[in-house]
Parts: C-alpha cells; sequence; structure tokens
C-alpha cells in the first residue's frame, strides 16, 4: 500500500503512486535511499541547455518548404495523360 507521505524525502504521495516522485523511492525497494533514477529519462548533470537549444531552433538552418520540382512536374504530366485518355 502507498502511504501518504514518502517515508525517505517526505513527499506527499498520491493514493495511486507507484513510486515517489521527488526521490524515486517505491514498493520494490521498500521506500528507502536505494531507489534509482536511473530510468526516468532525466538530462545528465553535464546537460548544455544552450547547446539544445541552438541545435534544435537553430533559424539559420535551412529546411525545405513544399515539393520538389520533380513531383510537380510527374503530377502534371500525370494530369496531362489522364486528360489526353478520357478526352478521345
Amino acid at each position: 500500500m502507498t502511504p501518504e507521505t514518502c517515508p525517505n524525502c517526505g513527499a506527499l504521495l498520491s493514493p495511486t503512486a507507484k513510486s515517489c516522485p521527488e526521490c524515486g523511492s517505491d514498493e520494490k525497494t521498500g521506500w528507502s535511499e536505494a531507489a534509482g533514477a536511473d530510468r526516468l529519462d532525466l538530462p545528465d548533470a553535464h546537460f548544455d541547455y544552450e547547446e539544445f537549444v541552438r541545435e534544435e531552433f537553430n533559424p539559420s538552418v535551412a529546411r525545405p518548404r513544399g515539393l520538389h520540382w520533380f513531383w510537380w512536374l510527374t503530377a502534371l504530366l500525370l494530369i496531362a495523360l489522364f486528360l489526353l485518355f478520357c478526352l478521345h
């Protein structure tokens, strides 16, 4: 059964909590300090937020927009062929 507060760090827990959102303690570790946060997918201590922003939102990187000219030409040829065969 989930306690109301974490016995390890004192954080409030919801009645359906499987683990403590603060320290990671859970029923399997006995709500202890032995609980790990290895699989929480949190950034490492050396995570550089500024570098992340530059890589994700760099305005100098051009992103292609719209369809390539080849696909426009292919579409026009298909329409022309369709009209040619339908009108004859």
